[in-house]
């Protein structure tokens, strides 16, 4: 995505300004619903549709992998048609694709239609951003928004498991998808009154070989962790994707290095700032799909939790994201980005280290502790990565940040699933909390790895 804040637009009322940003959030929270809510309801998925947790999987991550790799294009699509054009379009496509999910009558289709899902999100999430941006041209209360927005994006993720699980009990796994449809209609109404029409000055132009690389080094490095434990690592099917990977990351640096308007230019990660920032972001999604999808299969498999149950359990993380996200856009504001993200490493890691040694008759009291843990970490985590990643360019380059930032986030929950997927494959229910140790080391690397950004890549703080 180009320039988002230079295009000629009216000044907008202060009212109107934040109902924008209302809107816009309303959406978000929506994506982030989806990339966690459909978690909880696996085992249910499975028993209806006769799927193993290999095709689960793909039910998770055919949505996270077509959004991961499409974010950038819708972008650049947003500021060439028309912002509020792309966006409603594209809550129209995720619609109709929630609706195709809520009464597929087989594991394919519903994998299709998250794909499809997957589509429409692309063009919401850094549209909407680059909508706030643009209604936002003072800097002090674009960070507001910014610290808003991250916060409604945090809060959407942990509040998915909970979300299923009630809705789950109370009407079954289809309800998950048919929910989106009121959410839908009230966006669409909203949007069309208060969102007004925005392009950027000089549109960006497609980068089609751009855009096929990064689909490939994103779905073939995915995929060959999802289906890595049945083909077998070292078989001659897993070889052949490894290579295809490495060979399409190359080729992607190669030709976006070359191009005038490249779809993601290699040279912005020469900042310090914003590659931490997208490392970061990468990190503390890996580690809080990780946690959701053990969470799930470990409480309804091994422990024999009803979905209800298992997500209510998560409502520790839930609290822990909704209190300290907003508390660290504050932190952001006064002391920098620094603290905060120390802060989310910290908690992170101690949730992960709560949980190295699961087995099948780990304390209740143990297992909420660690979900409270990461979801505190969580919610200090998003203001200060997304906020790093739109100041660590240019102004010009704020959608930029803002859609690579969440390319970063969703290839995270992809690799997070896939990680986790393959620790547990084949895994019986007395076997699998020995089985998902690894994972919960995983979650404390990833918390300190976020230590260790904060520092080593010069995130900014204030005296």
């Amino acid at each position: 995505m180009t320039a988002t804040i230079h295009a000629v637009q009216p000044v907008l009322s202060a009212r109107r300004r934040w109902t924008v940003l209302a809107v816009c959030c309303l959406s978000m929270f929506l994506v982030g619903l989806d990339t966690t809510i459909i978690n909880v309801g696996l085992p249910a998925i499975g028993r209806g549709l006769d799927a193993g947790t290999r095709r689960l999987e793909w039910t998770v991550d055919a949505y996270t992998l077509v959004l991961a790799s499409l974010l950038i294009s819708s972008g650049a699509l947003a500021d060439r048609f028309g912002r509020r054009r792309v966006f409603q379009f594209g809550l129209v496509v995720f619609g109709v694709a929630s609706l195709v999910c809520a009464i597929a009558p087989s594991v394919g289709v519903l994998i299709a239609a998250r794909a499809l899902q997957g589509i429409g999100a692309s063009m919401l999430s850094p549209v909407a951003l680059a909508i706030v941006v643009n209604a936002m041209p003072d800097p002090r209360e674009r960070a507001q928004a910014i610290g808003v927005w991250a916060s409604v994006f945090g809060l959407s993720m942990a509040a998915g498991p909970v979300t299923g699980g009630a809705l789950i009990a109370g009407i079954g796994w289809r309800s998950v998808f048919w929910v989106n449809a009121p959410v839908i209609v009230v966006a669409l109404a909203l949007s069309a009154v208060f969102v007004p029409e925005s392009r950027a000055k000089r549109a960006q132009r497609l980068d089609i070989p751009g855009q096929v690389l990064l689909t490939a080094v994103i779905g073939v490095s995915v995929g060959v962790l999802i289906e890595g434990p049945h083909i077998g690592w070292t078989s001659l099917a897993a070889l052949s994707a490894y290579v295809i990977a490495a060979v399409a990351a190359v080729g992607f640096v190669w030709v976006e290095s070359r191009r005038r308007e490249p779809l993601m230019d290699p040279g912005l990660f020469r900042s310090p700032v914003f590659s931490g920032a997208v490392l970061g972001a990468v990190a503390v999604f890996v580690a809080l799909n990780v946690t959701l999808l053990l969470n799930t299969l470990y409480l309804q498999h091994t422990r024999g939790w009803t979905p209800l149950a298992a997500g209510v359990a998560t409502l520790p993380m839930a609290a822990g994201a909704t209190v300290c996200a907003p508390l660290s856009g504050r932190l952001v504001g006064r002391l920098g980005a620094r603290t905060p993200l120390v802060l989310a490493g910290g908690f992170i890691t101690a949730g992960g280290l709560c949980l190295v040694r699961l087995d099948l008759h780990t304390s209740v009291p143990l297992l909420l502790l660690a979900y409270l843990l990461i979801g505190i970490g969580f919610g200090f985590a998003n203001a200060p990565i997304t906020n790093t990643a739109v100041s660590g360019l240019p102004a010009t380059r704020a959608g930029v940040a803002g859609a690579i930032t969440s390319t970063a986030r969703q290839f995270g929950s992809a690799v997070g699933i896939a990680i986790a997927g393959g620790l547990v494959a084949g895994t019986g229910p007395a076997g699998l909390a020995h089985a998902s140790r690894p994972g919960w080391i995983l979650v404390a690397t990833c918390g300190l790895f976020l230590v260790l950004v904060a520092h080593a890549s010069r995130l900014p703080s204030r005296s």
